[in-house]
């Protein structure tokens, strides 16, 4: 048996959107084994979504800029500034900070990011870490787009609705349960008996304000065994050692500090050459005997 973390997004959390979740996980054979509701301000103090997209808003939220690795050279390349003159003048400060800076909602922090990209002053230091030079006011940030995605979970009328479920992966595969039961990232895609097909067709008639787009696509769920794991230790905390699938990585050799930095997806060695890239995306869609596999010998090549 295999378990995942899925929740209804804000803006489809409707009760005849969650009675059709658990009428499709019934029919498929998927077992709901807890679920339960969280509030924008619950999300928003304990930085939940913060932890759920950590590569990119640990850069937006959660570090000071003094504590990113910023390529000095391509700073200096890019702006015509040192970063440490920067750092020290105090003119660069998180997305969070520069939005109680500005005294700005996230979308008029948006805004000004989305000028300062079509000016050509945002440099890509790597996946998922952005810098933008907000001219009009003298200041570099960091991935501000981030701040509108968090507003839509965060804000003080948001909720999500959440699900634990379990399955065997002998008769559902997990690219299956996120392909064809979820359906893909975008819902005009999606396969019209999915989830992510059915709400983002009748989305008037189940009580939604909008379509469903590439973001607001209704439900998220685990995309590996792992990320469930990860998932439920983040929303949940439930802790590693207690998990099936943690109990099982420890009992594989994987220490649990190791699971626990892994939780926030890092960049590790991948192949005997010493490659590296992102941990998630080596397990995403593997099952869970495929999954735990694959982790413990990555593990070994550390």
């Amino acid at each position: 048996m295999q378990q995942a973390f899925v929740f209804a997004k804000p803006h489809a959390n409707k009760g005849d959107v969650i009675d059709l979740i658990k009428k499709t996980f019934d029919e498929k054979g998927i077992s709901v084994l807890k679920e339960g509701s969280m509030t924008g301000p619950e999300i928003d103090q304990g930085k939940f979504i913060d932890e759920h997209y950590y590569a990119i808003a640990s850069k937006a939220t959660m570090k000071e800029p003094s504590e990113l690795n910023i390529p000095k050279d391509k700073f200096h390349d890019k702006f015509g500034e040192k970063w440490d003159d920067v750092l020290s003048a105090g003119r660069a400060l998180n997305a969070m900070d520069a939005k109680k800076k500005l005294n700005v909602s996230a979308d008029e922090l948006d805004a000004i990011w989305g000028a300062a990209k079509k000016a050509d002053r945002l440099i890509k230091f790597g996946g998922g870490f952005y810098c933008g030079y907000l001219k009009d006011h003298d200041l570099y940030t960091f991935n501000a787009f981030f701040m509108t995605m968090r507003g839509k979970f965060c804000d003080d009328d948001a909720t999500i609705h959440y699900f634990v479920v379990e399955y065997d992966s002998k008769a559902l595969s997990w690219a299956d349960f996120r392909g064809k039961v979820l359906g893909p990232t975008d819902p005009d895609l999606a396969p019209k008996d999915s989830l992510r097909g059915m709400i983002g067709e009748r989305w008037k008639e189940l009580g939604l304000t909008a379509p469903c787009n590439t973001g607001d696509n209704a439900v998220h769920a685990s995309a590996s065994p792992f990320e469930g794991l990860a998932e439920k230790q983040n929303w949940l905390k439930i802790a590693i050692a207690d998990d099936d699938f943690g109990k099982d990585l420890i009992n594989g050799g994987v220490p649990e500090a190791t699971i626990k930095e892994w939780c926030r997806d890092p960049q590790v060695v991948i192949n005997p050459d010493g490659k590296k890239g992102s941990l998630f995306d080596q397990v995403e869609d593997l099952d869970r005997a495929e999954c735990l596999t694959k982790l413990v010998d990555i593990y070994k090549l550390q």
